[in-house]
């Protein structure tokens, strides 16, 4: 069987899986609210703002961080908005599935056989495995 033909299969099978569903539905949702896309308007003309700020040959360091505080204000409003809360939820969630069928695809071209290779499971121990016996 063609392999590219196998892989449109799988994105063909991803696209029916309830997770990602759920992020449609959400990133949908997200693109339906104006309040939240205003803000999210504003973030991107503050960090435009910021980055001509920050490319003048004197840029000031008031203007900066007065730019900094007004981009984190209104990124927790953004990141407090229930639609974006629900992004975010499933985004991880589509981000995990990817991530685990890639560990497998991985370990199938290191040579496990794909009928019964299992990718480890994560730490978010940030590399450090003195703290845990799980690395």
């Amino acid at each position: 069987m063609d392999i590219i033909k196998m892989a449109r299969e799988l994105g063909a099978a991803i696209q029916q899986d309830e997770r990602y569903l759920n992020f449609k539905k959400a990133r949908e949702a997200n693109e339906a609210d104006k309040p939240l896309n205003d803000l999210i308007g504003e973030l991107n003309l503050i960090q435009m703002n910021y980055q001509q700020e920050a490319q003048k040959e004197a840029p000031s360091e008031e203007k900066m961080q007065d730019y900094d505080q007004q981009f984190r204000a209104i990124y927790a409003q953004v990141m407090q908005n229930p639609n974006m809360i629900n992004y975010e939820v499933a985004r991880k969630e589509v981000d995990a599935m990817m991530n685990y069928l890639m560990q497998i695809l991985t370990l199938c071209v290191n040579g496990e056989d794909p009928a019964t290779c299992e990718p480890k499971e994560e730490h978010n121990c940030g590399g450090n495995c003195s703290a845990c016996s799980g690395c």
